[in-house]
């Protein structure tokens, strides 16, 4: 492959993407969205070709797999992306300075957008629409794991450029070998902005070696802390739903910590995670309480690898502590800065965690699992940032763009 020429190509039609606006963008997302249903047979069986290669047991089964009905979830957030707002042509600031200049500060595109990603092919719409709808052009890279997926929705994504002539390069997939991860972490000039999606093991290679500014997304390390004033009742369920509603994508919860005073009760707060056959990696205190009431295939002793693991599993670990200060002490040594959460009935607890807790997402009383920019009203998402530039948490249209700045005169000068 010409990579050079492929680059090029992408960063032409990247400015074309910034002047298609409006209608047209309306137009063709429901189109993709229509198209990616007809050709739902096409994509399911590519995608079973995936499937075939990877062991069942794999954390990332689950996150390659597509269904007919997650096909429908992602047709429909193109549809949502399709009735967002434009991001772009937004004006932030604006002044009209003593010597007659109007200076106005504009939103506008980023350019290109680089993404590498592992085993989502669901990434592959998700950021395309994305994209497409803030004025971009995307260059991906995605693992061997989905290439057959990936492929297979490319070539609908092309089908449907070629339908409304919009230049092909809009959105290009580059090969699954690491040739091509050298090439595209070194295509200073024609990339404007890399966005790794994966493992931390992926995240931080990129940051490593990419010569192009990286967003680091994804990795999330996630932690729930109970307090001893918390709802029960409430409690077992948010944190079931946490851990177990899809137990392979980076919001699931990894480590509950307890104050100890609720030890006792730990078996009825833990009893839904039981039904399910969740793995506990609980510390001492908190294994001793539940030997005897929590299956015992299912409760392991905790280790320092426990904590600050990334489980994309039905496992979790298990800390008892005594003290507000003391969860969140354990939060800033083993968080990698995506989701936490509180659960308690007490506010100068609630305000604590929420000012001292330095993570994307902090919440309060209610599940991890709403890390996600569906949930969060923005149609779908690039991936959840854990960093502070340029953005941070779930990433949507208007974190797909910059702004610059836009001075208007009439013949002024300056003197000095």
């Amino acid at each position: 492959m010409d990579y050079r020429t492929v680059f090029e190509n992408v960063a032409k039609a990247g400015r074309d993407a910034g002047l298609i606006r409006g209608e047209r963008i309306y137009d063709f997302l429901h189109s993709l969205s229509n198209e990616v249903m007809e050709q739902s047979s096409f994509i399911l069986d590519a995608n079973r070709k995936d499937l075939e290669r990877m062991d069942k047991s794999d954390p990332r089964y689950d996150r390659l797999m597509l269904t007919s009905d997650r096909l429908k979830a992602i047709a429909s957030d193109i549809i949502n992306v399709a009735r967002q707002p434009s991001p772009l042509g937004r004006v932030s600031d604006e002044r009209i300075m003593s010597n007659g200049l109007n200076i106005s500060r504009i939103s506008v595109p980023l350019g290109v957008v680089g993404i590498i990603y592992e085993a989502r092919p669901n990434v592959t719409l998700d950021v395309f629409s994305l994209c497409l709808k803030s004025g971009n052009a995307c260059i991906l890279k995605g693992g061997s794991d989905a290439r057959e997926s990936n492929e297979a929705i490319v070539k609908v994504i092309k089908k449907v450029l070629n339908d409304f002539s919009i230049n092909p390069y809009t959105c290009e997939l580059l090969p699954s070998d690491r040739e091509s991860t050298a090439e595209m972490l070194s295509a200073r000039g024609y990339i404007d902005v890399i966005i790794p999606r994966g493992s931390r093991q992926l995240i931080d290679y990129v940051a490593a070696n990419s010569m192009i500014p990286v967003i680091e997304t994804g990795a999330g390390i996630v932690h729930t802390y109970l307090d001893q004033s918390a709802d029960i009742q409430k409690a077992a369920q948010v944190i079931c739903n946490a851990k177990t509603r899809r137990v392979s994508v980076c919001n699931a919860l990894d480590c509950l910590l307890v104050h100890r005073t609720l030890l006792p009760q730990l078996p009825e707060i833990l009893k839904p995670l039981a039904e399910k056959e969740v793995i506990i990696y609980a510390d001492s205190d908190s294994r001793s309480v539940l030997e005897g009431s929590y299956p015992e295939k299912c409760l392991q002793d905790a280790t320092s690898e426990s904590f600050g693991t990334e489980f994309l599993s039905m496992k979790m670990a298990l800390k008892t502590v005594d003290s507000l200060d003391e969860a969140i002490e354990h939060i800033h040594r083993y968080s990698s800065k995506h989701s936490e959460a509180i659960l308690s009935a007490e506010k100068k607890s609630i305000e604590k965690f929420l000012n001292e807790v330095d993570s994307a997402v902090v919440y309060v009383n209610t599940s991890t699992a709403f890390t996600d920019g569906g949930q969060f009203g923005m149609g779908a998402e690039i991936g959840i940032s854990t960093q502070k530039l340029h953005a941070r948490g779930p990433m949507g249209l208007a974190e797909l763009c910059s702004y610059k700045w836009i001075v208007r005169g009439n013949g002024q000068t300056r003197d000095n």
